[in-house]
């Protein structure tokens, strides 16, 4: 036993910390004699880390001290601190462990992980292969992409705080970053944003990303939203570039060549505009989709490509999931005959798989109450790229003509990828293609598989316009275009070169021309820019790098002064500032708001000047202002509570929705103020119970005459029960004490009925039902005299989800520790 044990890395691992503990109670009983608890307990830590590296090292690794090891073993530690922290909180707070057991099972949880940071730390740098990781080059491509990121910002203050930026993901990542700091935690439900509030089923506010969260904290710290939309989505603008920079290393393309495309593809057209500008989730899941690409091709380690892969898919965008799959069944093409690494990669696919019902199985469990049913598969033409728009990529002014929300044509260069691409292609060594398809399958298939996906139909399923797919084949252009220009320029046939790189020219200034041809002047000035660049590339060759990183500047100069802001969807212009926002909507505070309002009927003048939203929000700008509210920004819905109130996905409701207000659905939501928009519905007399407590141009504002019953709580009605206390804990539980005093007894609560509620009766299960608005309800049987309601939610199945997804990550760690391709020592 001893012997096998002796063999064994990860086993002499476990005995060193076995004496470690040892070493550490009994330094610090012993000084508890002399000084006070904390001074003892700092003292015998740091004694027991002293302990601890040298056995590592000598008696685990067997490899001699030294001052980086020294200094690396205690920061690895930190790492393992912030991960059994959080193992703590997800066993008490998740699953009810005591309190007094869950540090030792979280001990356990991460000792692999332990091993594993440990390992790195003593045993010094990797094998050279695993460490030609150009990192000098990767700071420099972020601080670049950094910069040119400013440069929207320079021209619309409000470039990043934009469409569902503004109203869907600021305001709610404050309210989440509250909820953290306030230690509310997990933040999959969230009751007083009614429609938007099942943020497990929304699934794009990434609840299960560490790097979320902190970004949620980062946006209440800053306190601005615009300010905070630049710093969130520059940091993901970054990581992007630099994922990509790392991949086209990986691929064999020099650290100037991956550098242009790594810059280039964070500020290309849809990156830029659309996903930085507006849908911030689609951002933040492709920025990790680079990382998780290189991370899989590297052999080892496995944990690592399982991280980012877990990064990638717990942002919550199905997009970046499917783009995900892709790369693995290119990775697979890739390696060919290789069976170690085709085993490693089915084995970190099945650990990354087990992390997906825990991010979007809610989403399909809520389309049963919901919008999304998840059987859609048809074609409006909406958002649907030609193959004439994907092929002028390279023209900063081309304008696409595809159909938009509402329009026949886009007004910004959603299609634009880099001002070289096209134009280099003559000039590549074509020569040599046949290895570089066979080095780089992987690109070549996802390149495929995205150009068809571009030109697909307008909804399958969880994915709707197709346009959002174009992020991804310029991701897989980016490589092989890398790779092929890492060879050099070629200009031997130089004739026929220049000709055919000025006809690619010609042909994208004419299409961009016939797309709109009130924009002539400024494809003439694209055209003489890209004409004078593609000059200087042909008679200095030396300077390539340089010349395409100015042509990227150029271009997205350009581009930020003729087209400052997406006007293809929509323009909210609403207040940056929390404090102003909570200043103005003080009064609404203490109950639930309904607001029956119409966006459209807001003229724009006023929304040009702020002006409107003086009296008025619609998304989640109520959760940013601390107001808890029917008005949200959901992208799956509730529909009972839509069709009753005709709420639409940003907040905005139809005039009968005044009139179906009253009749006791006010009560029943706990609805302490309305505001009405006079423009949609007049209001001369207050109903019974209610005062008209303001009027003005804009809207009037009602305000209920007396306090709600059971305030402690979000029980609205009650029938044949008496009720004795109602308390809520958090956002997903309550408990209610009750005596029974009829037949038919129910009970009402401002709650949506979400698929994941249960509820209990002195331990006694009893069913729950939504009512015809949606309102949560529960109905007690027969023969239960009274007793104590504890109501809870979870997402459906959510324990199995985060067992499944914990396996997949140790799953990753044993990858890690032992490697399907170690070979067998001979006996």
């Amino acid at each position: 036993m001893w012997r096998v044990a002796s063999r064994s890395e990860f086993a002499r691992f476990a005995l060193v910390g076995g004496v470690n503990t040892a070493v550490h109670c009994t330094a610090y009983l012993a000084l508890l004699l002399l000084v006070p608890y904390l001074v003892a307990h700092l003292v015998a830590t740091a004694v027991a880390t002293l302990c601890s590296y040298l056995l590592n090292c000598r008696f685990t690794f067997g490899v001699v001290p030294n001052r980086r090891s020294l200094l690396l073993f205690p920061l690895s530690n930190l790492t393992v601190i912030g991960l059994s922290t959080a193992v703590v909180v997800v066993l008490v707070g998740v699953f009810g462990v005591d309190s007094r057991f869950a540090p030792v099972a979280a001990g356990l949880v991460v000792v692999p992980v332990t091993f594993l940071l440990s390992r790195a730390a003593l045993t010094g740098r990797p094998r050279r292969r695993e460490r030609r990781v150009d990192w000098r080059g990767a700071v420099g491509v972020g601080a670049a992409v950094a910069v040119l990121g400013q440069v929207p910002v320079l021209v619309n203050p409000s470039f990043y705080f934009w469409d569902d930026s503004a109203a869907q993901f600021l305001p709610m990542w404050h309210r989440l970053g509250e909820r953290l700091i306030a230690g509310d935690w997990p933040l999959g439900l969230d009751v007083d944003s009614w429609m938007g509030g099942n943020l497990a089923a929304e699934a794009l506010f990434g609840i299960w990303n560490p790097v979320h969260l902190l970004d949620f904290l980062l946006v209440v710290w800053i306190g601005d939203l615009a300010v905070g939309a630049a710093v969130v989505k520059t940091q993901f603008l970054v990581t992007l570039g630099v994922g990509t920079f790392l991949l086209c290393r990986g691929y064999g393309a020099t650290r100037g060549i991956a550098s242009v495309l790594a810059v280039a593809l964070p500020v290309s057209g849809f990156v830029l505009y659309f996903q930085a500008a507006t849908w911030a989730g689609g951002l933040m899941g492709f920025a990790w989709l680079p990382w998780a690409w290189w991370a899989l091709r590297r052999r080892r380690p496995a944990f690592g490509a399982w991280l980012l892969c877990y990064l990638c898919v717990s942002a919550g965008d199905p997009y970046g999931v499917l783009a995900l799959g892709v790369i693995f069944a290119g990775l697979l093409a890739e390696t060919g005959c290789d069976r170690p690494r085709v085993r490693r990669l089915v084995l970190v696919g099945v650990a990354v798989a087990a992390s997906l019902p825990l991010v979007f199985f809610p989403v399909l469990a809520a389309s049963a109450v919901g919008w999304r049913s998840g059987h859609e598969l048809f074609n409006i033409g909406r958002l649907v790229p030609g193959i004439g728009d994907l092929l002028t990529a390279s023209m900063p002014s081309f304008v696409p003509q595809i159909l938009s929300f509402g329009t026949f044509r886009m007004s910004v260069p959603a299609t634009y990828f880099a001002w070289f691409a096209v134009p280099l292609l003559a000039w590549l060594d074509w020569r040599s293609a046949g290895a570089l398809w066979r080095r780089c399958r992987c690109a070549v298939v996802v390149a495929g598989c995205y150009f068809l996906l571009c030109l697909g139909p307008s909804n399958v399923w969880l994915f709707r316009w197709p346009l959002r797919h174009v992020a991804v084949l310029h991701l897989a252009l980016a490589v092989l275009l890398a790779v092929a220009l890492s060879r050099g320029l070629r200009t031997d046939h130089f004739k026929v070169r220049m000709a055919c790189s000025a006809g690619s020219v010609l042909l994208g200034g004419y299409l961009a021309f016939a797309a709109w041809p009130a924009l002539a002047p400024k494809h003439l000035v694209s055209l003489g820019v890209i004409v004078l660049l593609l000059a200087v590339l042909v008679h200095r060759k030396r300077l390539v790098a340089a010349v395409l990183h100015l042509g990227t500047v150029c271009a997205l100069a350009l581009q930020m002064a003729w087209f400052p802001a997406n006007r293809d969807v929509a323009v909210y212009n609403f207040p940056t500032s929390v404090a102003e926002l909570r200043s103005r909507s003080a009064e609404f505070r203490g109950g639930t708001l309904v607001q029956i309002a119409d966006r459209d009927l807001i003229p724009p003048d006023d929304v040009a000047s702020r002006s409107a939203w003086r009296h008025l929000l619609f998304g989640n700008m109520h959760a940013a202002a601390g107001v808890a509210s029917l008005v949200s920004y959901t992208g799956i819905g509730h529909d009972a509570l839509h069709r009753r109130l005709c709420l639409s996905y940003y907040g905005a409701t139809c005039p009968q929705a005044y009139d179906r207000l009253w009749g006791g659905l006010a009560d029943r939501l706990k609805a302490t103020h309305v505001v009405v928009q006079r423009r949609l519905r007049e209001v001369t007399e207050a109903p019974a119970g209610w005062r008209i407590a303001r009027r003005n141009s804009d809207v009037v504002v009602l305000e209920r005459e007396s306090a709600l019953p059971w305030p402690r709580g979000r029980l609205s009605a009650s029938r044949g029960v008496e009720v004795l206390d109602d308390l809520r804990h958090g956002q997903r539980s309550e408990t209610v004490r009750f005596g029974r005093t009829g037949d038919r007894a129910e009970l009402v609560f401002a709650r949506l009925a979400w698929p994941g509620y249960e509820a209990t009766v002195d331990g006694r299960r009893v069913p729950v039902e939504g009512t015809e608005a949606g309102l949560l309800v529960v109905r007690l049987p027969p023969g239960l005299p009274g007793g104590t309601l504890a109501l809870s939610w979870s997402p459906p199945g959510f324990a199995l989800h985060l067992l499944l997804a914990c396996a997949g990550a140790l799953l990753a760690m044993v990858l890690t520790v032992v490697p399907l391709s170690a070979r067998r020592q001979p006996r």
